[in-house]
Formats: structure tokens, sequence, C-alpha cells
């Protein structure tokens, strides 16, 4: 079952959709897409994919699009306001389903936002796709104790795999990485590679 709605967030409305699973969900699945100034939005191929891939693990998926992005009011914020978005879709997910186990997501500078988001919201899975690492200062990110899974296609000419793997070498947590060969950023012609990842890599729900 797919429903679109809207949530209150910190610049206005923004557009969420939400797809449950079959039965009961065992879990809350919540993906940040692309640059909102690049085309990413709520239906990136990437984003809906790990969306049927957690419903398909017993998830229920949330996508929304960032201030700004399809029917989302505000502006684009730097990805300041974008993290704060995301706070709001989280805090409203939590309530409607309360008590279920938190999974965070994102791909390229969603990845970047779930990273920083993910330091206060403690999530019991961490999922970044090609996460945009250069949107990060030079410190650590304060991370630790958290189920952490990081995709990537060694042929990523936007987000090389050369300048995760140093970013990676900074970070006292070392993820789960899984190193796609082949693939490139938007994984054209992989995304049931990626699909394969996810659901093997997916906490019992």
């Amino acid at each position: 079952m797919r429903d679109t709605l809207f949530v209150d967030g910190p610049a206005g409305q923004l557009q969420v959709q939400l797809t449950e699973p079959g039965a009961s969900p065992g879990a809350l699945a919540i993906i940040c897409h692309p640059h909102p100034l690049h085309g990413g939005t709520l239906d990136n191929k990437v984003v809906h994919q790990l969306a049927k891939s957690f419903v398909e693990s017993g998830a229920v998926s949330v996508r929304f699009n960032f201030r700004g992005v399809g029917k989302s009011e505000g502006v684009y914020d730097d990805g300041r306001g974008e993290k704060a978005d995301l706070l709001a879709v989280v805090a409203w997910a939590k309530a409607r389903w309360p008590g279920l186990p938190l999974w965070l997501a994102g791909f390229s500078f969603g990845g970047f936002i779930a990273l920083e988001a993910a330091q206060s919201l403690k999530p019991d899975w961490l999922v970044t796709v090609a996460p945009a690492v250069n949107y990060f200062p030079d410190q650590p990110v304060a991370l630790s104790d958290i189920n952490w899974l990081l995709i990537h296609g060694d042929a990523d000419d936007i987000v090389p795999w050369s300048a995760v793997d140093a970013w990676l070498a900074q970070q006292a947590l070392v993820p789960e990485i899984v190193c796609v060969e082949g693939a490139g950023h938007f994984f054209h012609g992989r995304l049931n590679d990626l699909r394969n990842i996810v659901l093997r890599a997916a906490p019992t729900t």
C-alpha cells in the first residue's frame, strides 16, 4: 500500500510517500534523496529501489522531498535545513509507528544528510549509498555503535571511491562496505545488485 501525504516541516509542508509491507511492519525505514539542485527527488531510481528493498525486508518505507523539491515548501538550505527536514520526518514517522526500530538511509547528498542526522538519531541501521563525503569538513563524523552499511560503485565518477576510502580512514566507526564492481554513481543497470545487497544485510524484523 502506497500513500502520498504532507508533514509539517521547519520551512513548511514536506511531501512524503510511504509504502507499507503486507504484514505489520517490523521496522521504520526513512530514505533521503540526492541533491535538490541537481534533480534529486523522492522518485530517484536508487531511492525508489532502497524503499522497495526495505519493504521487502519487512519495513515501512518513508521517502520525502526536501524543502523546495516537488510539492515540498521552502527553499534549498545547503544541507542545514535539509537535515532539519529529515529530523521532522523522523519525529512524525516515529509518532505514527511508535516502538519500531529506525532504519535511516540516503543516496549521494542524501547519504551525507543521513550521516549527519545519524549522530543524534542513533538509528538501529544506517545505509548510505555513494554518500557525498565531499560535503563533510575534515573532522570525523561522531558515530559509534551503529550498524552501518555503505554501498558504493568502484566506477563512480561523481563521488570517486578513492575519496570515500580516504574519508573512511578518518572515521572511528568502520561500516560494512560493499563496493560494487563496475557500478557508477547512479547504479545504472545495477539496481538489482543494490536490492540484493540490502536484502542480504537487512536486520531481521
